[in-house]
């Protein structure tokens, strides 16, 4: 997501527009330009309860780090489509480029870069929308404890990732809220001082072997079209 402030941004890249928030019975309403996909974290649940090959999710990040690349395979995540920026509803999840050489470490670690190259999509886009460049992407959520995801992410977009001391960031904004309304604290710029970084995750790729495994995720993309009459 990406805060637009008071102004509700239309989207010409497949973006969603939607209300961030509104603090107070008459604060101004804020605005953000949203990324929806429809299968990330989730994939990881799928390694785990349908294709077995890992018993917790966390587990996920020991298995990729058995290869040092993905070595051409692609996991496309499409089971129920493709959402931001494509919204292709015929795709469905692939996996492409396999050969006889490709095991369980490739599939585990396409699984996780398949949720930095969503990323990276959804990112080009909002730089694209709101003609800035963006400096940092702050994270939240499970997937933080995965630095293997984390670094591969901050290599896909080419800024630092940056996770912070409270990875659970909704239900942390909505106790500011909560705070807010009885008066713990008295503006947003009280709550602001209270964000604190942890890890900071520089991009370490160099552009060609970057653009490689980009090019190549749009090629398997590309594979998972089509699949259903819509």
């Amino acid at each position: 997501m990406m805060n637009t402030g008071s102004e509700a941004v239309v989207s010409a890249h497949g973006l969603l527009t939607t209300l961030a928030y509104q603090v107070g019975e008459h604060g101004a309403p804020i605005y953000a330009l949203e990324g929806s996909v429809s299968h990330s974290g989730s994939t990881i649940q799928w390694l785990r309860d349908q294709l077995q090959i890992i018993h917790k999710a966390s587990e996920s990040e020991s298995l990729a780090a058995q290869t040092k690349s993905n070595d051409g395979l692609y996991f496309v995540p499409a089971f129920s489509g493709l959402f931001a920026p494509y919204w292709r509803p015929d795709a469905r999840a692939c996996i492409v480029g396999m050969t006889a050489s490709h095991n369980r470490f490739h599939i585990a670690r396409a699984a996780l870069e398949a949720a930095a190259y969503q990323t990276r999509e959804v990112f080009d886009a909002m730089n694209a929308d709101s003609h800035i460049s963006l400096k940092e992407l702050r994270v939240d959520g499970g997937g933080t404890a995965n630095n293997l995801l984390m670094q591969f992410q901050a290599d896909m977009i080419q800024v630092p990732v940056v996770k912070p001391m409270v990875m659970e960031t909704t239900s942390r904004g909505a106790a500011f809220c909560a705070g807010l309304a009885v008066g713990v604290w008295k503006d947003l710029s009280e709550l602001k001082a209270l964000w604190k970084e942890n890890v900071r995750f520089m991009p370490l790729m160099d552009h060609e072997e970057r653009m490689r495994n980009f090019l190549g995720w749009k090629k398997a993309v590309s594979k998972s079209l089509d699949w259903e009459e819509c």
